[in-house]
């Protein structure tokens, strides 16, 4: 429906119809060039003067035109279906089901506009009713359906699974506000059968090469009172496996639960996989759920450490107590009279009251230099500091070997590199003191001074403990000895050493953290992929100026346990290289990436692992209470497989599944009407024409 409106008053009209009536009549009305001859021709073309120069005006009063569309909606009526595995479990005839729920779906569409949605792992518009996901979220599909359809004439939903949900929230108690009547579909066997389970398995995904571990295992039977079965623990390579530990668990009673605790130590750094089984029992309905796989990643942290001193001092036995505590360190003392080692072996030196007078270790200091290893220095009278003040740039001492002062410390209240905890900060001020060279401490000018010399009860701004880098490598120097000292006295004050640990840990952690200056390297999000994802490799390449650049081919080549290779091309992004590889099955991998620059090959190599996702096996009886109260809180009902029939009935006797009516009212002003112009045209060619025509200017 169309209606015509002007910006001003419509009685303007009267005014546009004069205006178009007194040209007209003083254009025509004395002239006689057709009245004697033509007279119909006089006042046809009058009024086209009249039309034109009134329609002109008319247009000066913007009209608007208006014109109002209805439509009408059906309901929305969603049919969402559980795809995972452990509806296919309990469905006895899945082809049957399927073409029940399509022909539901056809009768539904002759009065409703059917969506159909199919969820598990994710949620798929116009799923395929494959039943093969390996998770079940029902909050997902749930939410899914209000962030579609919330806002449109959402009917009702048809939610079809067996009640297992393992991802996401409780269906029951998630805030989704449908406002439409959810009938659940209640699929799968309620029966609870005899049955043993490993229903949870709790570890850590990462730990450290050379200590013990923990997997905590949940152990469930149903109706298996009397039986008995072993829990193994296993190591999988490659097409074998190891058996670590066993354990035998009796039954006792018909609903039976316990937890197990397996230490094992991890003697194998890399990503391992650990096979956990239950032995069955007669007349077990589901043996799947016996086993399951988990992946950890051991990792080898393990620093090498050198504490190379001028002679054997209480200090040294400290560091060396300290820094072993974590199992992480691999220590070595060794003495600059007898020290024969080639130092590239250790990432991290640390040097006790060395070069010395007696030891000048100018091969040392070379292969330090050479091979840009970190060095803590730690400062004695025994120092000769003239040397000293030649092999590093981070302070200048200027002193006497023969006199020495007694500082305590004070933290520097500027110092960034690391944190220091609230107990440590506090602990600090209050430790005994050490004891320093007398004379003058001048730091560098690119040093972080973590620890100020504090003498009697005077601050100075001589360094106790600062941080700097020689030659892209970190160093540390600490001005003073007597280490052991602060050791003990953290014994004393807690009876246990470790805020003196952690502020050694600390010190030594900054200094053997490597910056990673390979010019080409790959990079996973993570080392651990569920089998239903996919891969993704990203890649930086830098030139000789470390500049991220991306032009020659890269390519990845990925070996699984067996050997077979799957070869890969890098795809360019931006100034990087990216990579989807896909899904790959479960397993151990190894993956070679290269660039050739023209000039040189760079490689690059690592290790990802695949665990299998075994959720879905784990519970197979349904949960139709779940589907009840699903039902009841969005004001649906629950119907078993055999009702699907009889929905189309029950929802044609909802008196709010009713179409609903769009109005749109489109509001066009008429002077961006195309055909307005041709109108104009057209009068005026005829005018002009007819005047030409006749003999007239």
């Amino acid at each position: 429906m169309e209606g015509l409106s002007f910006a001003y008053p419509s009685w303007y009209v009267v005014f546009c119809l004069l205006a178009g009536l007194a040209y007209a009549m003083v254009l025509y009305y004395r002239d006689a060039t057709f009245r004697e001859r033509l007279p119909w021709l006089h006042r046809a073309l009058g009024l086209l003067r009249f039309v034109v120069v009134s329609l002109l005006a008319m247009l000066l009063l913007s009209p608007l035109l208006r014109s109002m569309q209805t439509e009408t909606r059906k309901p929305v009526v969603v049919m969402a279906q559980d795809v995972s595995e452990s509806v296919a479990l309990a469905l006895p005839d899945s082809a049957a089901y399927r073409e029940r729920w399509n022909r539901l779906q056809e009768r539904l569409s002759a009065d409703y506009d059917v969506q159909q949605i199919t969820f598990g792992q994710e949620v798929n518009p116009d799923g395929e009713l494959s039943f093969s996901d390996r998770k079940t979220n029902i909050t997902q599909a749930l939410q899914h359906v209000y962030d579609l359809y919330g806002n449109q004439n959402l009917g009702a939903v048809i939610l079809a699974t067996d009640g297992i949900y393992n991802q996401g929230a409780n269906p029951v108690y998630a805030d989704v506000k449908l406002n439409a009547p959810v009938y659940t579909v209640a699929l799968g066997d309620t029966t609870r059968k005899r049955d043993l389970s490993l229903a949870r398995v709790f570890h850590n995904r990462v730990v450290y090469l050379g200590d013990q571990f923990s997997i905590q295992v949940d152990v469930a039977a149903l109706n298996a009172a009397g039986a008995a079965t072993t829990l193994t623990v296993s190591r999988v390579e490659g097409q074998g496996s190891q058996v670590l530990r066993q354990e035998s668990i009796s039954i006792d009673k018909g609903d039976f639960f316990t937890t197990r605790e397996i230490l094992l130590n991890a003697d194998k750094s890399g990503v391992q996989r650990y096979r956990l089984s239950l032995s069955p029992i007669n007349g077990e309905s589901n043996k799947a759920n016996n086993v399951r796989d988990i992946f950890i990643d051991v990792l080898d942290a393990r620093e090498k450490i050198l504490i190379l001193a001028h002679a054997p001092h209480p200090d040294v036995s400290a560091l060396k107590q300290s820094l072993t505590t974590g199992r992480n360190n691999e220590v070595d003392i060794a003495y600059a009279e007898n020290f024969n080692q080639d130092v590239k072996d250790y990432d991290l030196v640390i040097l006790h009251q060395l070069p010395s007078a007696r030891h000048d270790l100018a091969a040392v200091f070379n292969a330090i230099r050479q091979q840009n290893k970190p060095v803590w220095y730690i400062v004695g009278d025994q120092n000769n500091f003239p040397r000293f003040n030649q092999v590093q740039n981070l302070v200048k001492i200027s002193g006497s070997n023969q006199s020495n002062n007694e500082v305590q410390a004070r933290i520097a209240p500027d110092f960034s590199l690391f944190t220091l905890g609230d107990n440590l900060s506090r602990w600090t001020p209050t430790l005994p003191p050490l004891v320093a060279p007398f004379g003058d401490f001048m730091p560098g000018g690119n040093v972080s001074v973590f620890m100020y010399q504090r003498i009697g009860k005077v601050d100075t701004r001589f360094p106790l403990l600062l941080f700097g880098e020689q030659q892209g490598a970190r160093s540390a120097v600490l001005c003073a000895t007597g280490l052991w000292q602060w050791r003990l006295f953290d014994f004393l004050d807690s009876e246990n050493h470790n805020r003196f640990d952690e502020l050694v840990g600390k010190v030594t952690q900054y200094l053997s953290v490597k910056d990673d200056k390979r010019r080409f390297r790959v990079l996973l999000p993570k080392n651990i992929f569920d089998e239903t994802e996919s891969i993704t490799f990203d890649a930086e390449l830098y030139n000789e100026s470390y500049e991220l650049v991306n032009t020659p081919d890269a390519r990845l080549v990925v070996t699984d346990a067996e050997g077979k290779e799957y070869s890969f091309t890098f795809n360019r992004a931006g100034r990087a290289y990216t990579l989807s590889a896909g899904v790959f099955p479960v397993g151990n991998y190894r993956f070679r990436a290269s660039v050739n620059t023209g000039t040189e090959t760079l490689n690059f190599q690592g290790q990802f692992s695949v665990q299998p996702i075994q959720l879905e096996q784990y519970a197979t009886t349904a949960d139709h209470a779940l589907l009840g109260l699903l039902s009841q809180r969005y004001g649906g009902e629950k119907i078993s497989p055999a009702d699907l029939d009889r929905l189309p009935e029950q929802l044609a006797g909802i008196s709010t599944l009713k179409p609903v009516i769009y109005s749109t009212l489109t509001t066009r002003s008429v002077i961006n009407l195309k055909w307005i112009f041709a109108l104009f045209m057209l009068l005026l060619s005829a005018e002009w024409f007819a005047r030409r025509y006749f003999g007239a200017y």
